[in-house]
């Protein structure tokens, strides 16, 4: 489990814990992937799964995640977050603690979800973000996600801080982005670590610049799913 750092992308965890794999004496060909990716402007528990241990992708990502979440309730963005510049959104009346609460108690359970248009949804064989980009509509339909629970940190306007229990396919953006049209103000996301992966969580996750400079089989972790899902069910 690798605590990823700020700007940096899952493919490049995937790719110092190969280069150290290799210096260690590991096949030049060592197969390495990832268990979900996260953003880059995102930070938190990456599973980079090595050999037989990447036919279980699927399994890993099935499984329940966490994330603390800081939304920004004055602004909003066209990615939904601080990939593009935020603009100021004019709020007759800042939201009560009450109101907040009211409002994250209604996208708890199973909710109809519409993805970033700067995301990397597939229509009709092509990215959205690829069309958004060229000021494109992707017209992305909403689809079912889960969340478990969804818990306020800290609240002091316009800053709310939560953290968040959601299934596999949930958008922390499109999250942050309802909250707000629910609540009537901005909303955008502008900080985000995830947390927790199904069994692995951001306690027992490594800084990469703590990993060996050169690993071998005794520097991993055996895979052990658990009650984890199978990617069927």
């Amino acid at each position: 489990m690798i605590d990823k750092p700020l700007h940096k992308t899952s493919r490049a965890m995937c790719t110092l814990v190969r280069t150290r794999l290799r210096r260690g004496g590991a096949p030049k060909r060592v197969k390495v992937g990832h268990g979900g990716t996260l953003d880059p402007l995102a930070t938190g528990v990456v599973v980079i799964l090595i050999g037989k241990a990447t036919r279980e992708c699927d399994r890993v990502m099935a499984g329940e995640k966490g994330y603390l979440a800081e939304v920004d309730l004055a602004h909003v963005s066209p990615t939904d977050d601080l990939e593009a510049t935020p603009e100021a959104v004019e709020v007759v009346q800042n939201p009560s603690l009450a109101d907040v609460q009211r409002v994250c108690s209604e996208f708890v359970g199973t909710i109809q979800q519409i993805p970033p248009a700067h995301s990397a949804m597939k229509v009709d064989g092509r990215r959205a973000y690829e069309l958004a980009r060229k000021g494109e509509d992707p017209g992305l339909k909403a689809r079912p996600v889960r969340i478990h629970a969804i818990d306020i940190v800290s609240y002091d306007y316009p800053l709310l801080q939560i953290d968040i229990r959601c299934g596999k396919g949930t958008y922390v953006r499109s999250l942050a982005r309802d909250l707000g049209q629910a609540l009537g103000v901005g909303g955008m996301l502008v900080g985000l670590r995830r947390t927790v992966v199904g069994e692995f969580s951001i306690e027992r996750s490594v800084r990469p610049e703590d990993l060996p400079d050169a690993m071998t089989q005794g520097d991993l972790i055996p895979l052990d799913l658990g009650d984890m899902p199978s990617s069927t069910e």
